[in-house]
This record gives C-alpha cells, sequence and structure tokens, in this order.
C-alpha cells in the first residue's frame, strides 16, 4: 500500500532526512555533554566550555527540526504534484549551501567565533547563504506545486505559510545589524524576541503539515485535510505565528493589549491540535494501524506531549507566573517538550512513512524501533520532570533571594536526573534511527531512476 502512485526517486529527500538524523544524534550529544558540565564542572571546561556547547546543543536540534522538515517536503510536494522537482538544480545547490554554511556554523561554534544573537550566534555573514538556499526551496516549492489556493488542502497551505514566514522572520533575525535597530534598547528586545517566537511558529506550521499529511495518507481519508476544524487550527496557527509572540516580551514595556492577545492565542493552539489528532487516532481502524504501525506510534506519542506541554503552557503563559518562571528550567522543559516530545515524533513518524513507501526494508529490526521508542519518551518524561522540578526551585529560592551557590547545590540531585535521563533519550534515539541509517545510505547509494 504506496501513500501514492508517484513514487519519488530522487535523492535530494533522502539526503535531507540523513543530513537531519546526523544533526539530531549530534545535537543530543552535544546536550548531555552540556549536561555533565551541570555536574561535574570542570568537564570539558577548558577545550569545551559550556558557552559552547549551548549554542552547539541548541543550533543543532533546531537545524534537525528544519531539515528534517524540509526533506519530508520535498519528497511529499513530488506526491502531491504528481512529478518530479521542478529544478534539480536549485535543489542541489540547497542541499550544497546547507553543508557548506552548516559547517562553517559548528567551525566557529567549536573554535569560539560568535557574533549573532540567541539561536543564530553565529557570525551574521553566515546568514546570508543560508538564506540564499531558503529562496532556491521557496521557489522549488511553489513551482513543484502551483498550489490552486483557497483549494488546496491544509498541509500544502502549511507548508507555504511555514516557507514564508520563515523567510521573513530570518530577516528579522538580523535587523540588530541596522543601527536604528540596535541602538534602542527596547526596540532591539522587542523585534528579537518577536522574531524569536515567530520562528518557532513557522517550522510548527512546517512539521505540523508533515503530520496532516501523513495522518491523511494513513488513514486515507482526505476530510482530515479539509474539514473545516482543520483549517480553523491553520489560521489559529496562522495568529499563533504571527502574534504569540507576545508572552516572550513580559519583561519589555509593550501595550498590554498584546500580552493578552498572546496570553489568549497561547491557550488554544495545541488544545486544537490534540484534539485533531485525538480524533484521528480514535477514527483507524485495526488494519490501517498495524500497517503503518511505526508511524502511528510516533504520532500517538506526540499526542500525548502535546497534552503535557499544553498543560505547562497555559501555565507558563499566565504574565504572574511568566514573570517568575522565564528563563528558568521551566522554559527548558517546554522547549524540550514541544522540539523532542511533539515535534521530533512527528518527524520520525514522517521518516518512517517515507522509508515505508521507499520500500525500506526494517521489519525485522522493528522490535529495536520499539524497544528505542519506548526507551525515549520515558526518558524525556524524567527529564521534563526533572527541568520543572529544577525550574520551580529556582523561581521559589529566587523569590527567597538565596545565594546562587546554595541554589545550584539543592539543585545537583535534579541535574544528575535529567543529565542520566538525556543519557536515555539518546540511547533511544540510536535504536531508533540506526535501522534505518544503511538502509538510507543504500537508497542514496543507487542509481537514480
Amino acid at each position: 500500500m504506496s501513500s501514492d502512485v508517484f513514487i519519488p526517486r530522487n535523492k535530494i529527500p533522502l539526503l535531507f532526512i540523513l543530513a537531519a538524523i546526523a544533526c539530531l544524534l549530534s545535537g543530543i550529544s552535544i546536550g548531555i555533554l552540556g549536561g555533565l558540565q551541570y555536574i561535574l564542572p570542570a568537564f570539558l571546561k577548558e577545550s569545551l566550555p559550556f558557552s559552547h556547547i549551548r549554542p552547539l546543543h541548541v543550533s543543532l536540534v533546531i537545524t534537525w527540526i528544519f531539515t528534517a522538515a524540509a526533506g519530508g517536503i520535498y519528497y511529499y510536494m513530488q506526491l502531491v504534484a504528481g512529478k518530479k522537482i521542478w529544478s534539480m538544480t536549485m535543489a542541489w545547490i540547497h542541499f550544497t549551501l546547507f553543508l557548506l554554511t552548516g559547517s562553517g556554523i559548528l567551525f566557529c561554534f567549536f573554535t569560539g567565533w560568535f557574533g549573532g544573537r540567541e539561536y543564530y550566534e553565529f557570525p551574521p555573514a553566515l546568514s546570508v547563504p543560508m538564506f540564499i538556499s531558503w529562496i532556491l526551496f521557496a521557489v522549488n516549492f511553489f513551482k513543484t506545486l502551483r498550489p490552486k489556493f483557497p483549494n488546496a488542502p491544509i498541509y500544502v497551505w502549511m507548508w507555504s505559510t511555514g516557507i514564508i514566514f520563515f523567510c521573513f522572520t530570518f530577516i528579522e533575525q538580523f535587523l540588530w545589524n541596522i543601527p536604528w535597530f540596535r541602538d534602542n534598547l527596547i526596540r532591539d528586545i522587542t523585534i528579537q524576541w518577536k522574531s524569536l517566537g515567530a520562528i518557532v511558529g513557522a517550522w510548527n506550521q512546517l512539521v505540523y503539515g508533515t503530520a496532516f499529511y501523513v495522518m491523511e495518507k494513513i488513514s486515507g481519508n482526505k476530510n482530515i485535510s479539509r474539514s473545516s476544524a482543520t483549517f480553523f487550527f491553520y489560521f489559529l496557527g496562522l495568529t499563533n505565528l504571527m502574534f504569540n509572540w507576545g508572552h516572550h516580551t513580559y519583561i519589555v514595556p509593550a501595550a498590554p493589549y498584546i500580552k493578552t492577545i498572546a496570553y489568549v492565542i497561547s491557550m488554544t493552539e495545541l488544545l486544537i491540535l490534540g484534539s485533531i489528532m485525538f480524533a484521528w487516532r480514535k477514527s483507524l481502524n485495526d488494519a490501517r494501524k498495524n500497517f503503518h504501525l511505526t508511524p502511528y506510534r510516533f504520532l500517538s506519542a506526540s499526542d500525548i506531549w502535546i497534552f503535557l506541554n499544553l498543560i505547562l503552557a497555559i501555565a507558563i503563559s499566565v504574565p504572574q507566573i511568566n514573570f517568575y518562571t522565564h528563563g528558568t528550567h521551566i522554559t527548558v522543559a517546554h522547549a524540550m517538550g514541544a522540539t523532542i516530545g511533539i515535534n521530533t515524533m512527528i518527524l520520525l513518524a514522517s521518516i518512517f512513512f517515507i522509508a515505508d513507501d521507499q520500500k525500506i526494508k526494517i521489519i525485522n529490526r522493528l522490535s529495536k524501533v520499539k524497544t528505542g521508542f519506548w526507551i525515549a519518551n520515558i526518558s524525556l518524561f524524567i527529564f521534563w520532570l526533572a527541568l520543572l522540578g529544577a525550574g520551580i526551585a529556582k523561581a521559589v529560592q529566587s523569590h527567597m533571594k538565596t545565594p546562587f551557590t546554595v541554589l545550584m547545590e539543592k539543585l545537583m540531585p535534579l541535574f544528575h536526573a535529567f543529565t542520566i535521563a538525556g543519557v536515555g533519550i539518546f540511547i533511544g534515539i540510536i535504536l531508533i534511527v540506526f535501522p534505518l541509517l544503511g538502509f538510507l545510505l543504500k537508497k542514496i547509494a543507487e542509481k537514480i531512476q
């Protein structure tokens, strides 16, 4: 049961997926080193200090999300269009720029050559080839699909706005290089944090669009990507992308209505997405579930993490609570629940769906995938709880004006817990993706048909 009659045979989607998996494994590995430095401050302090590890970890994990999403979209847009990518040359240039720019960014981080801001702490000059690669991706996407709005399915809408808004918010990220923005502290902080919130909304559009495509193909029911409830979620998500950033800027003296809008929107988006995915899971019969067992399992896990992260998002979006929690480990817990629990689970579902479509046989290794699935999710839950505990303790102790050294000593058991849990996440992810890697390399090495 293939997803469509036309099966893409070019290497580009698989190359992006392979690169994305490498970023995921590297990002988690670097994260473990960061965790070790919490409990062993002298560990790699001279050769790879925490100031280098943190941007390395963040950049690699974000790159995993965008690259896995791009690989999936390169594959799915051919299925939707029923034809090959409009320009393979552009696609190859995109991939080449990705490799060269990524290598340059890693070199800068390892050598301590910084110059940017949060999420983009590399020298700003490296943003130019990165931006060009996304423009090429956008042109290829719209030329290949030639989407017919407003009749296009939800995932085409979401991919379209995700790509467009990524390019827009990417420009915003670097407005600080212009003195008019940089020389005004309030303007600089507001735009910087607005762009950070919006870039998350952009990758959510790409990832959630991928989820809707995979759900439609697993169920065989096109209504899921065309129903009024689904489009309501899309416009809610788009509104979230454009306005939800306000909850990042409670400390900025902006108009109160901006913060109120951001707060209300924060309450709703994950709730709607979770309800749609829950209804979709209930609608599947056993035959559909069993045929696409692995993608279904990862989508189900993402639904559970949506529920958990929704509770946390509601709490930290309340201004009175956010005042104490912003910048603590609670914020990190929210980010990890979203990036690993929601986005990573959806993207892994997408990768296994593509593997199934490409006839990549891993049936004899599915027991390892299943074991890795449970290890990764249980470890992530422990990791999430430890971060929450550390964040709550820090918020309380900071309010009591506890000295920093005393506070860190009290939090040490929780730091041990999330470091060990991080190792568990890494082991789980290895068990999940390693059965795929050899087959992906074999597919990539095959002659293009």
